[in-house]
């Protein structure tokens, strides 16, 4: 059960603008995360349009983020992650079920590309270290031009501080479909 209450549309009016740019953004629906962050709808907002910014607004391919994002949720054990994720959003974006479980797998499996594999190696790094190892930096380098770079620094990031506050106020995993 979360730590903090989650916001009941309903008992908010005052919210109902932020409220209705969320759930257009989102399917039409107004997800826990967002529920949580309500308690502060300035907070609600930016994550709202910076998690957007990231997903749909950067160079990278969805296949890309989707396993990055998906790492990340098995790196950090953040269920929430996972539940969005796999499968309706990663197999939409070209990964299949045992591509989603060998990311939870230690190592580079050879079922992503080289330029995925080197994707990865600075995902773990950014996330298990914070400080990436030059040789590291360069590998990705070979596959990626900056503002790619920046776009998967940028989504790891983010995606470590989101999975962060969602395990330190124990958010609530979504009904199961």
């Amino acid at each position: 059960m979360a730590r903090i209450d989650l916001i009941d549309e309903a008992d908010h009016p005052e919210l109902e603008e932020l409220v209705g740019r969320i759930k257009q953004g989102r399917r039409g629906s107004l997800i826990n995360v967002y529920r949580l962050l309500l308690n502060n709808p300035a907070i609600a907002e930016t994550w709202f349009q910076h998690l957007n910014a990231v997903r749909w607004k950067t160079g990278l391919s969805g296949r890309l983020r989707e396993i990055l994002i998906i790492r990340i949720g098995w790196m950090l054990k953040i269920a929430y992650i996972m539940r969005q994720h796999i499968p309706k959003l990663a197999l939409a974006d070209g990964l299949d079920e045992v591509d989603c479980a060998a990311l939870q797998e230690e190592g580079l499996s050879t079922r992503f590309s080289e330029a995925e594999r080197a994707a990865l190696a600075y995902c773990e790094a950014m996330t298990r270290e914070v400080h990436v190892r030059d040789d590291i930096f360069a590998e990705l380098a070979r596959f990626y031009a900056p503002a790619e770079i920046l776009d998967i620094t940028v989504l790891v990031g983010t995606y470590n501080m989101h999975g962060r506050v969602l395990a330190a106020l124990d958010l609530d995993l979504e009904p199961a479909p």
